[in-house]
């Protein structure tokens, strides 16, 4: 039996769940990533206010697991991610500790990273390029700065010395704008990295911002412009 007469013998209510699940529109997994910015950008520097932005970020990665229209077996392991990153955030909203906050920024680290994944896969099963591509492609470039936030926090947490020449670690708004300062490479020189590592980090941010934007966003912004025959051709269809 094809896919299409699958789908034509399914249920009315389970073509539309098949077709939610295989949309592959990032929009709303974009809309999801902007949320826990903004939360991240605005919120106090508090525990439990982290907590909410790793919870946000849980969420991102579910909504993106089902947008890509993975089955169990795919799904297994970001779940598991997933799970781990909202537990860590739950306990951290009522037990704070050196230990759990270096944890959680990590297990953040992980989810964004799994988020990126999902989507880039996601984006490549479609074969084409189109604006849903596009939308992915801003997503992994969004996540990017994210990442980099909370790793300046881990080693911010692990140092004994301030993260910032400045002689601060800087709150975690602080951390996001010097993030994506650096993802952009504005190069505002209003806060810096004191040491070697965060030195490392910065410059690393800065490589990865650029060439993304010089390689997968241009490529995917060019071949949204060619006609379907010539993408075909291409594909040796």
């Amino acid at each position: 039996m094809t896919n299409a007469a699958a789908t034509a013998s399914e249920p009315r209510h389970e073509r539309g769940l098949h077709r939610m699940r295989a949309t592959h529109s990032y929009w709303a997994v974009l809309g999801t990533i902007f949320v826990a910015f903004f939360l991240a950008a605005l919120l106090p520097d508090a525990p439990w206010a982290t907590s909410v932005v790793v919870l946000v970020l849980g969420a991102t990665l579910l909504i993106a697991i089902w947008t890509a229209g993975w089955g169990i077996a795919e799904r297994r392991g970001a779940s598991v991610v997933a799970t781990a990153g909202v537990t860590a955030a739950a306990v951290n909203i009522f037990w704070q500790g050196e230990t759990l906050t270096v944890l959680l920024g990590i297990l953040a680290g992980v989810l964004i990273v799994a988020v990126a994944v999902v989507v880039a896969a996601g984006a490549l099963a479609q074969q084409e390029v189109n604006s849903r591509s596009v939308a992915g492609a801003i997503c992994v470039y969004v996540l990017f700065g994210m990442l980099f936030m909370f790793l300046y926090t881990v080693l911010a947490t692990l140092n004994s010395t301030p993260f910032f020449a400045q002689g601060t670690d800087g709150t975690r708004a602080l951390r996001l704008y010097f993030s994506y300062v650096t993802l952009a490479t504005l190069g505002y020189g209003d806060y810096t990295p004191a040491g070697n590592l965060g030195h490392a980090l910065a410059v690393l941010e800065a490589l990865i911002g650029q060439l993304y934007l010089v390689t997968v966003v241009a490529v995917v912004v060019t071949r949204l412009g060619l006609p379907e025959r010539i993408r075909t051709h291409e594909r040796g269809e």
